[in-house]
């Protein structure tokens, strides 16, 4: 049975079929796009389809860097062909194989940790200079003890980078994305006709947070605002018609 203390297992048990199925998000990059990287050439994304500016992650070389959320083997070897002493946090098993292949086969270490983000980080106060969060706060209920936690493991004027999804996602269908067909908020905790409609979809256990929900949790955990692009789907009828359904956020701590 699915409830608030095991929903995020059954969403480490999604992600991992999703890999062995040829997810978009966990096909690592290539040999030659970390080559490129070690001659500062790279592209990270933290939603779909537009670029991380990268003025906004500062010099990398010799940084703390915490790929939250970020297996995959996308991010994390991009990092450390910049310079970057990286760690990557994920609650799925494959998606950790996926960045300990690309290690193998690059030659360099890294620290993976498998751990669930809606819980306390294991991390000491103050133990990364970045951390970078691609769209994924939509598979917990709870943002704001997430983002104080970031916080708290962040060295002064360490930065957050996130990308997060609007909340437009989920109140239209999405075979077609033409009909709204739910309200917000969307939570299949409270609602087991949602829970019962993810199920049928494999689509794990999702949820939505505003981007208003998340600028406040930030501030009040303590970050200040410092740049925000939003971003589409990339295919789609929503797309089609450019209505940003995700938004990329980097925040400071003082």
């Amino acid at each position: 049975m699915i409830n608030r203390e095991n929903y995020t297992n059954e969403n480490s048990k999604v992600v991992d079929s999703w890999v062995k199925n040829g997810w978009l998000w966990s096909i690592p990059v290539s040999h030659e796009a970390y080559l490129k990287a070690k001659e500062g050439e790279y592209d990270i994304v933290l939603t779909p389809t537009k670029s991380v500016p990268h003025e906004w992650f500062g010099p990398l070389n010799g940084k703390r860097v915490l790929a939250l959320a970020s297996g995959g083997g996308q991010q994390g070897p991009i990092f450390k062909a910049l310079g970057a002493d990286v760690t990557v946090l994920d609650y799925s098993d494959m998606q950790l194989e996926r960045e300990k292949e690309v290690a193998i086969r690059e030659g360099y270490e890294i620290k993976l940790v498998k751990a669930d983000m809606s819980k306390p980080l294991p991390f000491d106060d103050s133990s990364f200079d970045l951390i970078f969060n691609p769209v994924s706060t939509c598979y917990i209920e709870k943002i704001e003890p997430l983002w104080k936690e970031c916080y708290r493991i962040l060295s002064k004027d360490g930065i957050l980078l996130t990308g997060v999804d609007n909340g437009i996602n989920y109140i239209v269908k999405d075979i077609d994305e033409r009909e709204i067909t739910h309200s917000l908020p969307f939570n299949p905790l409270e609602n087991p006709l949602l829970m019962e409609e993810l199920m049928k979809d494999d689509a794990g256990i999702q949820f939505s947070h505003t981007l208003g929900e998340h600028l406040t949790a930030l501030l009040n955990a303590g970050f200040k605002l410092t740049n925000i692009f939003e971003d589409t789907n990339g295919d789609g009828h929503l797309h089609e018609l450019n209505i940003p359904t995700f938004a990329a956020i980097r925040v400071i701590k003082e």
